[in-house]
């Protein structure tokens, strides 16, 4: 029970917080983003449009990201599960904020409504 309670706080937290946490975030080029995000290989799990995968287990969607940018950051640099690592000599800190603006831009996962064969 408690921990479905501290579930449930947390995702209440990154609903209030989120949109104040992506804001602090440095100024990136979402179209180097992009760049940088297939060039370094994100897409294979990822998807190309960060819809998420199963290459290698669930990999998160990323499009439209609520991560903080310091967590997202601190996620590429020392990840969790199977995903590699990128020391700040092979994507700088400026790669970071770039490939975050390009997943901040992205138009995220349509609502169910909008997709037709679902709503039949």
């Amino acid at each position: 029970m408690r921990r479905n309670l501290g579930a449930v706080a947390f995702a209440a937290l990154m609903v209030v917080a989120a949109p104040a946490w992506a804001q602090d975030a440095p100024a990136g080029n979402a179209e180097t983003g992009k760049k940088l995000f297939l060039a370094d290989g994100c897409y294979e799990c990822h998807g190309r449009v960060g819809q998420g995968g199963a290459f290698n287990g669930p990999a998160p969607i990323l499009a439209q990201t609520q991560l903080p940018f310091d967590a997202f950051k601190q996620q590429l640099r020392e990840p969790s599960a199977d995903m590699p690592a990128y020391a700040d000599t092979v994507l700088p800190d400026g790669g970071v904020a770039d490939i975050y603006a390009f997943l901040r831009a992205l138009p995220g996962p349509k609502p169910v409504k909008d997709i037709a064969i679902l709503n039949h």
